[in-house]
Order: C-alpha cells, then sequence, then structure tokens
C-alpha cells in the first residue's frame, strides 16, 4: 500500500486543493510561471498496469527543466546531468491529491559542490511555489 507523507526529508509536498486533473494543470502551469519547462509526463499508474497488470492510485511526475538554472549547474559540474531533470508530483492517496517537488538542496548536496548550492537554493524557491501554487 502506498503512503503519503508530506513530512519527507527529500522533498516538499502538500495537499492539492483541487481534484487530480486540475492539480496536473496547475502543476503545469505553475512550472511554467516559474521558468519550467516540462520536458516529460510519465502516468506511473498507466504504466504499472500495462507494464505489470496492477492496479495504482493516480500518480503522474513531471520532469522538469529550467534551462538558464540547468546551463548554470551544468557549467559547474558537467555531471550533473545525471540528477536532472527535476521532478514535480501529483498523486493521489485516500481520497486525497498531493502535489510534491524534489528538494534541490538535498539532491545536489551529493554532488560535493559548494557552487551548486545557490543554484539549489533558486531551484528550491522556485519548486515550493509550484507546489503551493497548486495547494491553494
Amino acid at each position: 500500500m502506498m503512503q503519503a507523507s508530506t513530512a519527507i526529508q527529500y522533498g516538499y509536498v502538500r495537499p492539492a486543493g483541487v481534484p487530480f486533473e486540475q492539480a496536473v494543470e496547475a502543476a503545469e502551469a505553475a512550472l511554467k510561471a516559474e521558468g519550467f519547462g516540462v520536458l516529460c509526463q510519465i502516468d506511473i499508474q498507466a504504466k504499472l498496469k500495462e507494464k505489470l497488470g496492477v492496479d495504482f492510485p493516480r500518480y503522474v511526475i513531471l520532469g522538469a527543466c529550467n534551462p538558464p538554472l540547468a546551463h548554470q549547474a551544468l557549467q559547474a559540474e558537467v555531471n550533473l546531468g545525471l540528477l536532472l531533470p527535476c521532478n514535480v508530483v501529483v498523486y493521489e492517496q485516500g481520497g486525497q491529491v498531493y502535489a510534491g517537488a524534489v528538494d534541490a538542496v538535498k539532491m545536489l548536496s551529493i554532488v560535493g559542490n559548494p557552487a551548486m548550492e545557490p543554484v539549489a537554493r533558486g531551484v528550491n524557491e522556485r519548486l515550493r511555489r509550484v507546489v503551493d501554487r497548486v495547494a491553494q
């Protein structure tokens, strides 16, 4: 059984203030407003049904990229592409819809490059605003 927790160490998650489809649309619009493009959208529910024949609650991963920030980060750390794009999720659990985003500061801390910290903080500020907009 999938468990939802808004108290996680590797991301920022909040209950969404709208139904699932609207939350996905709101997340995409908020990402765009923050300068991110959605590079991919993965429908986990559909993929698990297709590949494993299992039922899973609605769950979408949006792979987002802010080109200027990605460029800045890749100039500081060329192998950073291994950790891109930034993921935003919208999922349903127990009748509640949630939106969340990766914590870029935590994720990029593994790189061990101090030049990454200001970029990661900027990404976090933007991604938290995205989640907060979906949660309204």
